[in-house]
């Protein structure tokens, strides 16, 4: 069988017995119906079977790494389906099968869209007695033999996306993750290139993953992806199913991106440009007076910010990080009123109004937990490990989420509000319930279904997703929000490779990137409003400070800034984005259609060359024709030194052809470290 949307192809065979064999993975799979039978005696087995399979299973002379594995009291941990059954074609196809001796019935759904693979596993229990489930991936994909390299995203708070490539070896790699959200340092993320060609993939899920690369016995790699079960986590009954996250598979990033973009639901069924925002976190903390914030919104109005929200304190007794988690009703020693009077003011100056939450957490000083310290989760007698003060929630249980979503709804049903900051400021230990028993999975479910209740109960609502910055983005999500909080660290330098790193998988558009103060609060670094200004310019742009503290000429250069980015916005945020490959500290990414260049050049670390590398783009990012720099910004870049020859390119006295960005490249001017510009470059009429 082979499913295709014209971009991308998947070419299976169905046996008798055992997984769907890969024949191919491409764009282009053609009529591949069959392979010759391999040769025998392989791992010692007179009649070898496939190695290159869907969801390998274990005992059957299959010795890989395998993608589902359980037991029934130790006993049925022996899977081989048969008996396959295809529903659907051409793109989108469900494979069905069982297994007559456990009693497991299994059905993958497939799905190719704007040339990425969807892949999603059902596995039921129609035998008696419990199974407990240990592992089922969520898909599986082939990579080519040879010489290839690894690349994957660690990091940490505050230094999240940070792409990291090796060698791929014959081996087994993982790369699993606990922390019961997509997390900081182990992203659901893998990308595999050789010269064979390469492969992208993506776990769509907010709880504890893994990846897989498993060598096999022919030099191929099979890689999987699907979510990490702690001891006992899913036991079926009979009759009961699991249903896992979403595995995505494509031939380059940008595929997955566009995907992502096609499966995104927004208020009013389409996306509208992305706001300009104020967040008033790092201007503020805890620090609410509302004439000062109203002050603040007057500022943000007057510099062209379109949509102003209000951060962390504005609820409970919350004067610090150390109490009221949990106790969502509005402040009255600093809203005597409510919070109407400022989402008011707010609107009245025409932006939109935002607010910060935290669901699913809550202080051990809060009157919650006062009166149902048994809804945190822990493990009975133990101790409660506390995480930024708090402890989390066991949104399973249904009085602890309608709770929560009572809280919530009153406020958004009182307060005119566009929009929520849906924070996650821990990790998920312990994740157990009152029985001691393993919770994570079935918490990521409850926190999805939260944010579906809230959506469907205030449809006009937009939701960023934040966890201590990029702790959750994932497509899992994301599918469900509308933007992501990128990283709590605002230091421009820091955000060259965090953002490098997210936007391999992440659409720009969605990716929060905040110009804030100098010196930055996380780092203390001191950097100038020019390159704070540029290194956000082409994602979601907000500011994070208060306005007020700007003197008139920073406000006015703010001002300019936010200006070029509405007016490039479209642009930036279209489907042409870029983004090259650093070379020796020098950064440079943008977006291009038929008519227009916009690119961003940022020079992070000082250079160790003499000369920046020349500034190429892709062959099938240049239309034909003629170009010309119509702007350049800031003003006067922070050069080294320039000649009269690149004056007169930035200047737009020079034209160059299409193949000139492309194959020979444009040598621009020397940067001094923690500088950069933004050149627009246009088409010449009739070139």
């Amino acid at each position: 069988m082979v499913l295709s949307d014209g971009a991308l192809g998947l070419a299976l065979a169905l046996h008798g017995r055992g997984m769907p064999e890969i024949l191919a993975f491409g764009a282009d799979v053609g009529d591949v119906a069959s392979v010759v039978a391999r040769s025998n005696r392989v791992n010692g087995m007179d009649v070898p079977p496939p190695s290159a399979t869907l969801l390998p299973t274990v005992g059957m002379g299959a010795f890989q790494w395998s993608a589902i594995a359980g037991h029934r009291d130790g006993r049925d941990f022996v899977i081989e389906f048969s008996n396959w059954r295809v529903e659907g074609s051409g793109a989108d196809a469900t494979l069905r099968a069982q297994d007559e001796e456990t009693k497991l019935e299994i059905a993958i759904c497939l799905s190719i869209l704007a040339g990425a693979l969807a892949s999603r596993v059902t596995l039921t229990n129609r035998g008696i007695g419990v199974f407990t489930l240990d592992r089922c991936m969520a898909g599986s994909m082939i990579f080519p033999e040879g010489g290839a390299e690894l690349t994957h995203f660690a990091g940490s708070w505050g230094r999240e996306f940070q792409t990291r490539s090796e060698p791929l070896n014959a081996r087994l790699w993982l790369n699993e993750s606990r922390r019961g959200r997509t997390s900081h340092d182990r992203s659901p993320s893998l990308l595999l290139s050789s010269r064979e060609g390469s492969l992208a993939v993506h776990l769509g899920w907010s709880g504890n993953h893994v990846l897989s690369v498993d060598t096999l016995d022919d030099g191929r790699r099979l890689v999987h992806a699907g979510e990490l079960f702690e001891s006992g986590e899913v036991r079926l009954d009979p009759g009961d199913a699991y249903e896992s996250p979403v595995a995505y598979f494509a031939l380059h990033s940008a595929a997955l991106r566009a995907r992502l973009k096609r499966e995104m639901t927004w208020p009013g069924s389409a996306a509208k440009p992305r706001p300009v925002t104020l967040n008033t976190w790092e201007g503020n903390y805890f620090d609410h007076k509302l004439p000062a914030l109203m002050a603040q919104a007057d500022a943000a109005a007057a510099l062209g910010i379109e949509r102003f929200v209000l951060d962390d304190g504005w609820f409970g007794k919350r004067d610090d990080d150390l109490r009221a988690l949990g106790d969502w009703q509005v402040d009255p020693r600093k809203y005597p009123t409510g919070l109407k009077p400022l989402a008011d003011h707010v609107h009245g100056l025409g932006m939109e109004f935002g607010l910060w939450f935290e669901p699913e957490m809550i202080s051990p000083d809060s009157d919650l937990y006062r009166a149902h310290p048994d809804w945190a989760m822990h493990v009975p007698g133990r101790d409660r490990p506390l995480s930024r003060h708090q402890l989390v929630l066991d949104l399973t249980r249904k009085e602890v989420s309608d709770h929560v979503f009572a809280c919530m709804d009153k406020v958004l049903r009182e307060t005119p509000v566009d929009c929520i900051k849906w924070d996650m400021n821990r990790d998920l230990a312990p994740s157990t319930n009152a029985e001691g028993r393993a919770l994570t999975s079935k918490q990521t479910r409850a926190f999805y279904a939260l944010v579906d209740h809230i959506r469907a109960a205030h449809p006009h609502l937009e939701i960023e997703s934040c966890a201590s910055g990029g702790g959750r983005a994932d497509y899992g999500a994301l599918r469900r929000t509308h933007r992501f909080w990128t990283s709590d660290c605002t230091d421009a330098f820091e955000r060259l490779e965090i953002q490098r790193g997210a936007r391999e998988f992440l659409p720009p558009e969605i990716m929060g990137a905040h110009i804030s103060a100098s010196p930055n609060h996380q780092t203390h670094r001191r950097l100038s409003l020019d390159f704070r200004a540029l290194v956000a310019l082409a994602y979601h742009l907000g500011v994070e400070m208060d306005p007020r503290t700007l003197e008139p000429a920073e406000a006015e250069k703010l001002k300019g800034w936010i200006a070029l980015h509405k007016r490039l916005r479209p642009l930036l945020h279209g489907e042409g984005a870029f983004q090259l490959e650093p070379h020796d500290g020098r950064y440079i990414w943008g977006a291009t259609n038929q008519d227009t260049i916009a690119a961003i050049v940022a020079q992070g670390p000082q250079m160790v060359g003499e000369q920046p590398a020349p500034f190429r783009l892709p062959r099938d990012l240049v239309s034909p024709g003629h170009w010309r720099i119509v702007t350049c910004a800031p003003a006067a870049p922070d050069f080294i030194r320039h000649t009269e020859e690149q004056r007169m390119l930035l200047s737009g006295e020079t034209i160059v052809s299409g193949a000139t960005l492309a194959v020979a490249g444009l040598n621009l001017p020397m940067l001094r470290p923690e500088s950069g510009l933004v050149l627009e470059f246009q088409r010449v009429n009739g070139g």
